[in-house]
Parts: C-alpha cells; sequence; structure tokens
C-alpha cells in the first residue's frame, strides 16, 4: 500500500506522492505530456505580445513596455496550471483511492471513462483555473486560491460530489488543522516551481547545444524543455493533492479507522469513501 492508513507527516506524504507517481507513470505521464503541450501552445501568443523572452520569459525590464500584458500573462500561466492540475487530479484520485482500498488498477483502467467522472472534473477543473486567474490579476490572493481549491477533483472523484459541493468540500477540508492541508499544498508547489525553474533552464541549454544555433531555435527548444519538466511536474503536484485529500479525511474524519474496520468484514468498495449528499 503506497498511502499508509494513518496520519502522516509532510515528508510522508510527499514520499507518498512520488510513489504514487511511480505506480501509475504510465497512465499519468502521457497525459500530462499533452496538456503540457497544450498549455505552451496557449500561452505562446501572450509571451509574444507582453515581449517575454524564452527560455526564461521574463520581460525586459529596463524597457518594459508591456507591464499590464505580462501581468496578464502570469495570472494565464497560473490559471493554466491550475487547471491541468486539477484535470490529472482526477486520474490521481482514482488511483489513490484504488489504492487505499487495496487495489492495483492498470493504466487502461485509470483511463477508461466509465466511473472517473470526467464531465464534473472539467468544470472543477476550469472553475479551478478561472478563480486563479482572478487571484493571481490581484497578486498575492493566489495563495489563498491555490491553497483552498487544490482538492475538488479528489472531492469529485473519490468523495462522488457534485461540483459546488467539491468546491465547499475542498474549501473545508483544507482549512481544517489551522489550514494544514492548504500549507502543504502551497509547500508542494514552491518547492516543485524551484525545481521546474532549475530543470527547465538545464533542459532548454541541453537542447539548445543539440540544435542548428540561432534566435528561431530558442522558442522551440525552450518550450519542449517546459514541456518535458512540467509533464513530470504537474502529475506530481496531481499526486501530492490526491493523497492530502486522502490523509486530511483519515486526520479530520477517521477514514483510516472506518476503512480498518471494513476491511475486516470483506473487501473493501470505493463506496466507502464517498459522504453523505
Amino acid at each position: 500500500m503506497l498511502l499508509p492508513l494513518r496520519p502522516l507527516t509532510v515528508g510522508e506524504l510527499l514520499d507518498a506522492a512520488v510513489s504514487l507517481l511511480r505506480a501509475h507513470g504510465r497512465a499519468l505521464l502521457p497525459v500530462a505530456a499533452v496538456l503540457a503541450a497544450i498549455e505552451q501552445a496557449m500561452l505562446a501568443p501572450l509571451r509574444l505580445a507582453a515581449d517575454a523572452e524564452a527560455p526564461a520569459y521574463l520581460p525586459d525590464f529596463p524597457q518594459l513596455r508591456e507591464l499590464e500584458l505580462y501581468w496578464v500573462l502570469l495570472a494565464a500561466g497560473a490559471a493554466t496550471e491550475v487547471t491541468i492540475i486539477a484535470l490529472l487530479g482526477g486520474l490521481t484520485a482514482r488511483a489513490a483511492g484504488a489504492d487505499v482500498l487495496g487495489q492495483r488498477p492498470r493504466a487502461r483502467d485509470l483511463l477508461r471513462p466509465k466511473g472517473g467522472r470526467l464531465g464534473a472534473v472539467a468544470v472543477v477543473a476550469v472553475v479551478a483555473g478561472a478563480a486563479m486567474f482572478l487571484a493571481a490579476l490581484a497578486g498575492p490572493a493566489w495563495f489563498l486560491v491555490y491553497g483552498l481549491f487544490g482538492l475538488v477533483a479528489p472531492a469529485v472523484v473519490l468523495d462522488r460530489l457534485g461540483p459546488g459541493r467539491a468546491l465547499w468540500r475542498s474549501a473545508t477540508l483544507a482549512s481544517r488543522a489551522g489550514l494544514r492541508a492548504a500549507g502543504i499544498r502551497i509547500l508542494g508547489y514552491v518547492a516543485w516551481l524551484a525545481i521546474r525553474v532549475a530543470l527547465g533552464l538545464g533542459a532548454w541549454a541541453a537542447l539548445d547545444l543539440l540544435s542548428l544555433g540561432g534566435a528561431e531555435w530558442t522558442a522551440l527548444t525552450s518550450a519542449l524543455a517546459w514541456i518535458l519538466v512540467n509533464t513530470v511536474a504537474y502529475p506530481t503536484l496531481a499526486c501530492l493533492d490526491a493523497v492530502l485529500h486522502l490523509e486530511t479525511r483519515m486526520r479530520t474524519e477517521g477514514l483510516d479507522i472506518l476503512l480498518s474496520r471494513a476491511g475486516r468484514r470483506g473487501p473493501l468498495t470505493p463506496a466507502l469513501l464517498g459522504v453523505a449528499r
């Protein structure tokens, strides 16, 4: 079992998230790669309009003429990240839920639409992304939105809630125990942001050495580098959301006790993870 049936430390949560990705990478990584590529294509026009130059996409501050556009670019990037992580969260929630029930689904089982509640997951992903966009425009408010609405996909898939109740459920769980889940989610994001920047620039430098040289290659190699890095980062953060959701329920609702008692009576079923409507 990748996720022990007990409250975990922060380090154990991070380890469980990485273990979940390792176990189900065959399903998660290809989907993440496609979403990361779509994100780069969507952000390319904004980067061009804001004069954000590859590979780091930082503006030319001494001659910054498009501050408003660059701010919108940052907000749009934050929104796409939140949306992608939530979409992947639908898959990681299925994987984590199966794990605590003593099951090990195959890649094709995770990707099968039946039982995945894909429509509801898409709705909450778009809503969370829109909320993140508005919050990012306001500056530091994005921390609050990212922390509170990170558990929406697990709430849809595991708790079997509709989009509206899933948003409220996510904020409720994230606020418990002194905003513990929200704080851990923000910590995970900041840590992976630093890793992504380092790996992204390193990957760009490596790819640039293989190119034919010239400015025309910079945008292409940069986009490819960020796609490669985000292909790992996004599902890792989505795995953290899934294990954090279940661990918070164990810590504050006794889910671990419920599953342990049910396991002594017979096989565990997904219905045990649902919440009263």
